[in-house]
């Protein structure tokens, strides 16, 4: 077996091809966007760069076949509560079922981080932002939603026969979302739309700036600070509306007022893997086309859940249950609304809090788990968890 630093352009097409290769056949895996792959490696498009470093390698076997890939990245903002060393990631591991091709990458990642000063690493991680390419699938092994991982289950065998640990699992919740509401959301939902001093409001896209000064007051107080997260600017919160614009579903992005002072969220998208499953990975000029015919005759019946928090002063007090109840009557539950599949983004199991807020919808169940690993080089060290917040 050869392992191969990941140096040229071609080199970075197998990097990404592994995982096609690795995963084609699997009727459930959905080819990532090749350009969403190559931005995190782009430094002049990934702003970690700045803070940070990353390397990728593939594997071939003796007949020269791609049979393996791993990234490793050091962050100096990467950090986790209780972390008491410093800590790299790997990422984007796609492997054959062989330990001995698994071991091989992860070796290889482990000592470029030793050389780094790194005295654990965690992964599968990204070399980014949390929402996007972390956890290794460990239940739930069926379409991903966009921009997460997926992987065949021998590679929890292969991750843990290596030493990896779990540092903390990673939640996902569904609905039905047609179904009827549970009694307790009906309850509160009544309770709060009959005051008039409460009233909820979707996003309108001619009026983004708006919605984003509203997002940035709830995103701030309901989770800046939390699990690595940061404030937000309104300036950065609508860049990104600007962003999701072409693919936002204004009738699903609902806010939660008191007095008119936006108190909470309830932010959805269409789950855009829905429409990308036809594209191949690619996303040239002749894909973006088909995925605007694919936008208009395929109706996206499957919705993700990108945000949904209270302010902390009104937590407790039923405006979750009022804001679900909301989406439901005035759009998700009508005949209008194409939606049959509802899942939620991942929340850590070290936040037993958002957890409850999650369970406390009503009918949810729990769609896929994804686990964080954490492995640390000195094998005599006592390992712990992720802390409970």
């Amino acid at each position: 077996m050869q392992l191969i630093e990941v140096t040229t352009a071609r080199l970075s097409k197998d990097f990404i091809n592994v995982n096609v290769l690795i995963n084609n056949k699997d009727p459930n895996y959905i080819r990532p966007l090749d350009q969403d792959i190559e931005e995190v490696f782009d430094e002049k498009k990934n702003k970690t760069f700045r803070h940070g470093k990353a390397i990728r390698w593939i594997l071939k076997n003796d007949k020269d076949e791609l049979i393996g890939r791993i990234a490793a990245f050091t962050n100096k903002k990467y950090r986790n509560k209780g972390d008491d060393v410093p800590v790299g990631g790997i990422g984007f591991f796609d492997c054959i079922n062989d330990q001995q091709a698994a071991d091989m990458l992860f070796d290889v990642a482990k000592h470029w981080l030793l050389q780094q000063g790194m005295e654990a690493m965690d992964g599968p991680i990204n070399f980014g932002e949390r929402d996007r390419w972390w956890g290794l699938v460990t239940k739930g092994f069926y379409e991903p939603m966009y921009c997460m991982n997926y992987n065949p289950p021998y590679y929890v065998t292969l991750a843990e026969n290596y030493g990896f640990r779990v540092f903390f699992n990673q939640i996902c919740f569904g609905m039905k979302p047609k179904a009827p509401f549970a009694a307790k959301i009906i309850k509160w939902h009544a309770v709060i739309a009959n005051n008039p001093e409460f009233f909820s409001d979707h996003l309108k896209k001619n009026q983004l700036e708006k919605y984003a000064g509203d997002f940035t007051i709830v995103y701030n107080k309901a989770w800046a600070g939390h699990g690595g997260l940061k404030q937000m600017s309104k300036e950065q919160v609508v860049i990104l509306f600007k962003k999701m614009k072409p693919v936002m579903d204004e009738r699903i992005i609902l806010f939660a007022y008191h007095k008119n002072e936006p108190i909470g969220l309830f932010a959805n998208l269409p789950d855009l893997n829905q429409w990308f499953k036809y594209l191949n990975g690619k996303f040239g000029l002749l894909q973006k086309l088909k995925f605007l015919w694919l936008k208009k005759t395929r109706p996206n019946k499957k919705f993700t859940g990108i945000a949904f928090g209270i302010v902390p002063e009104w937590q407790g007090k039923g405006i979750d249950a009022f804001l679900v109840g909301e989406a439901g009557r005035k759009y998700v539950q009508t005949d209008a609304s194409p939606y049959t599949e509802y899942e939620m983004q991942w929340i850590g199991d070290f936040h037993p809090k958002m957890m409850n807020v999650a369970q406390s919808l009503g009918d949810v169940f729990e769609s896929r788990r994804l686990t964080t690993y954490r492995y640390l080089f000195d094998r005599t060290r006592e390992f712990k968890r992720h802390p409970i917040l």
